[in-house]
């Protein structure tokens, strides 16, 4: 898998002992989860946390679980600027059951930019969790292609989540092909498993990036300190072999559009690799890029970035292209993404910036 290795496999940053249940307290189906924070995670809100932990909850709908009492921590419950710690038991109880290995078809707008009776490609929006998982029983692509296949009759309902190849991250926009018959899916999976796709990605990074072109190594693992991140081992005592080979494609003096090719397919690889070499992602919050760090230190400049993010409200990552043989025809298909409308106004305001400044 590619930095669309999904990017919040959260179970990673907990213990393996997390528990689901139903409760039919006030005549209604709650879904309840208990969670052992990970002995290495650092002081977090309690929010945040559970924020990251389930994707399709709000930030308004986790504080009011907090209000009502329904979230306890070592048995006594907590407000939401609580900070977990290593070892807290965490309880959890959220109006919403759960639905294992339920896929939910839901009539969500989908681009979809090719499809025959073999696939299908979609361009997916910023924002959208790719399948459902713990925490992300709805709203996700794998919801809306249960919906559009549901009007094919010759689809394979029973094709396991809905015939998904490959991943990208909640908030990286951009390319994926999904297969729609069983052969499909393991032709399609073999091109990716031996790096045979023709894929490059669309990052904004801070700073000015030196050269021109060039190459990260580094092992890619869990972070030691903060499991919400994965970090570079380059003495390959943790995670494993990783390589981002990048291109410059346009300079704005304190940040940098790069065009960027996996070698490997490691969990945040791009969003790692450059946050290792001082170049973290724009706005990517996960990996604190969503401070300035990089500009002078004047209230015009801060006023500008502030705005920019406010345009570009999630990290600066797009799968721009899309290359793979059809496994029917065997031909060769390729597919461009044109950069999003929250990125392309970001470049737009940094252009201008340049100009006047």
């Amino acid at each position: 898998m590619q930095e669309d290795n999904y990017e919040d496999e959260f179970d990673d940053a907990l213990e393996s002992n997390d528990e689901v249940g139903l409760s039919d307290e006030n005549s209604g189906l709650y879904e309840h989860f208990n969670i052992t924070v990970d002995k290495k995670q650092e002081p977090l809100r309690i929010d945040k946390f559970l924020l990251i932990y389930r994707q399709n909850s709000s930030r308004n709908k986790i504080s009011q679980t907090c209000r009502a009492g329904n979230v306890v921590v070592n048995g006594n419950p907590v407000k939401q600027n609580y900070r977990v710690k290593p070892g807290d038991e965490i309880s959890v109880l959220l109006a919403h059951p759960p639905r294992e290995n339920v896929i939910i078809p839901q009539d969500i707008p989908i681009k979809i930019v090719y499809e025959d009776d073999d696939l299908v490609v979609v361009d997916k929006d910023a924002g959208m969790v790719v399948h459902p998982g713990f925490g992300n029983w709805d709203g996700t692509l794998v919801n809306a292609l249960a919906f559009h296949f549901a009007k094919d009759p010759n689809y394979n309902s029973d094709l396991d989540r809905v015939g998904l190849v490959h991943r990208i991250d909640k908030d990286t926009s951009g390319l994926l092909v999904i297969a729609k018959t069983e052969y499909a899916l393991s032709y399609l999976a073999k091109q990716f498993f031996d790096r045979k796709t023709r894929r490059l990605y669309w990052a904004f990074v801070w700073g000015n990036v030196a050269d021109d072109e060039g190459t990260i190594r580094g092992h890619i693992g869990r972070h030691q300190k903060n499991r919400m991140q994965m970090a570079v081992y380059e003495d390959g005592s943790h995670g494993k072999h990783a390589v981002t080979h990048y291109k410059v494609l346009e300079r704005f003096r304190h940040m940098t559009w790069v065009e960027c090719k996996l070698e490997t397919g490691r969990t945040h690889q791009i969003r790692a690799h450059f946050k290792h070499i001082g170049h973290t992602l724009f706005n990517d919050e996960r990996y604190e890029g969503h401070t300035i760090l990089r500009g002078v230190n004047l209230p015009k400049y801060k006023q500008f970035v502030q705005n920019v993010f406010e345009v570009l409200p999630r990290h600066a990552l797009h799968a721009h292209t899309l290359g793979f043989i059809h496994p029917t025809t065997k031909k060769e298909m390729y597919f461009e993404s044109p950069m999003p409308s929250d990125m392309q106004e970001a470049v737009e305001r940094w252009r201008k910036y340049l100009e006047s400044n």
